[in-house]
């Protein structure tokens, strides 16, 4: 919707993991640089942890991307695959032919006679696991396993674990001590500083096709930093509703303004502001009370030191002290700083926002933007919006929110939502993404839909 205002060829901020847009900056160039030593000339077991949303998918594509011809690649997707189907599902990703119904032995000696042959080859084979926080210990185990597989000189099989940092926790158990003890190399991709954030946001709309100065300026930038917390999902989001907020203004810099609106839009975003107006509102307060205290305490000590003389005249008209105390503390007390502007207004949005109309907003724009190829899964539906709420705010729990979708339609001739998550490049990115849900949500009997299918079927209701 904004390319053409700011001169952009592709949208520069898609949350979907795109290599052309890798940024080398915050210590993600030398990092990769470091796997792809460590997976030419390391054995054992390699790690990278880092939170959500900092880009260890992207550093898993670059990886694939990167290393030499001679290394073959497994990938997988699905965390909660049993131990008993870890084996199976290896040997079906480097597509190995095995008997029907064939026990684990059989597939281990398919898989030691598989690798034994690459290696006289000349190649190597690394299994890359991704959300491996969520992989059960009794399969970490199974993996690890597979590293005993070996030559006189050489292990047959690398293993590199993406995780979240609740794989460390899940590392420490005394269970799994014989793989914690073959991880050779680990990795963390921390968080992105505000530096790094402005020198990523130019770098993605340079790759993009954008050739003027800076689209943000310092201070947003330093918005878009606090506010992201240097995750680069959370900056590729606010980054790109800036963009929309000032493309709607039709001006060509993006300021606080703008990306305070794309705070406001973003659930992480508002839920951050909403505390730290809970905050600021807390210490005001605190600040109101103290005050009063020490008035207080003032008064209350010119009252004793007041001579008795004056004192007993005074006391003759009982109304009068009060009155006079009264006026004192008023003269003396401080009048309470206003809270900022952009709480006060912030306070205000969140009490009124609908997580409905909000995905329904952001939904229209979604499929406005997106080709017609881009595949979604679609996960629910309901028939009455106070019903969707209901769901919207249980899925919050269970996934990204800024990844749910929800657009109106009809089934069997009566008004029906619908609820759709992700965006994906192609069905079979779809489907490993819909292996990676939660189970509770995959019983849902998730469907893949295209945004051209969709949006016929909006049109069709027209």
């Amino acid at each position: 919707m904004y390319y053409a205002h700011f001169g952009l060829k592709q949208p520069p901020f898609k949350i979907t993991p795109n290599t052309e847009f890798f940024f080398s900056g915050g210590n993600r160039g030398a990092v990769l640089d470091a796997l792809i030593f460590a997976i030419r000339n390391g054995e054992g077991i390699i790690k990278v942890v880092g939170e959500v949303g900092s880009g260890k998918t992207m550093l898993c594509r670059m990886l694939q991307t990167l290393l030499p011809e001679n290394v073959e690649s497994v990938y997988l997707a699905n965390p909660s695959v049993a131990p008993e189907d870890v084996l199976h599902a290896i040997a079906f990703e480097l597509q190995l032919k095995l008997p029907k119904n064939a026990d684990r032995l059989q597939v281990m000696q398919a898989l030691q006679a598989y690798l034994l042959d690459r290696h006289a080859a000349g190649r190597q084979v690394v299994i890359f696991v991704e959300e491996a926080q969520g992989m059960p210990l009794a399969t970490l185990e199974e993996i690890r396993l597979l590293t005993n597989l070996e030559t006189k000189h050489d292990k047959l099989l690398q293993i590199v674990l993406f995780g979240q940092p609740e794989l460390d926790i899940n590392l420490n158990d005394t269970q799994i001590r014989q793989l914690r003890e073959r991880i050779t190399h680990s990795f963390n991709l921390g968080p992105l500083e505000e530096e790094d954030v402005g020198s990523y946001l130019i770098f993605r709309l340079r790759a993009a096709g954008y050739y003027g100065p800076h689209l943000f300026s310092k201070a947003a930038i330093r918005m878009i930093s606090r506010y992201s917390q240097g995750l680069v999902r959370r900056v590729n989001i606010l980054a790109d509703k800036s963009l929309l907020s000032a493309f709607s203004d039709n001006v060509y810099e993006v300021t606080p303004k703008h990306v305070r609106a794309a705070i406001n839009d973003s659930e992480f975003g508002a839920e951050q502001v909403k505390r730290q107006s809970s905050l600021k509102m807390y210490l005001a307060a605190g600040v109101i009370l103290l005050a009063g205290l020490a008035i207080g305490y003032l008064v209350n000590q010119w009252q004793r030191t007041v001579p008795v003389a004056i004192a007993e005249p005074v006391a003759a008209n009982a109304g009068e002290p009060a009155q006079q105390a009264s006026a004192l503390i008023a003269a003396e007390a401080p009048v309470p700083a206003p809270l900022p502007e952009e709480a006060v207004e912030t306070a205000a949005g969140s009490q009124a926002e609908d997580i409905l109309e909000r995905r329904l907003a952001v939904t229209k724009h979604w499929l406005n933007q997106q080709p017609e190829s881009t595949v979604s899964i679609q996960l629910m539906g309901a028939s009455n919006d106070d019903q969707l709420r209901q769901q919207l705010e249980s899925l919050a729990a269970k996934v990204e929110i800024d990844n749910v979708y929800v657009y109106r339609t009809t089934v069997t001739g009566k008004p029906f939502i619908t609820v759709l998550y992700g965006t994906y490049i192609d069905r079979r990115e779809a489907v490993r993404a819909l292996q990676q849900l939660p189970e509770a949500l995959r019983s849902y009997r998730p469907q893949l839909r295209t945004t051209g299918g969709i949006l016929q079927e909006i049109k069709h209701l027209q």
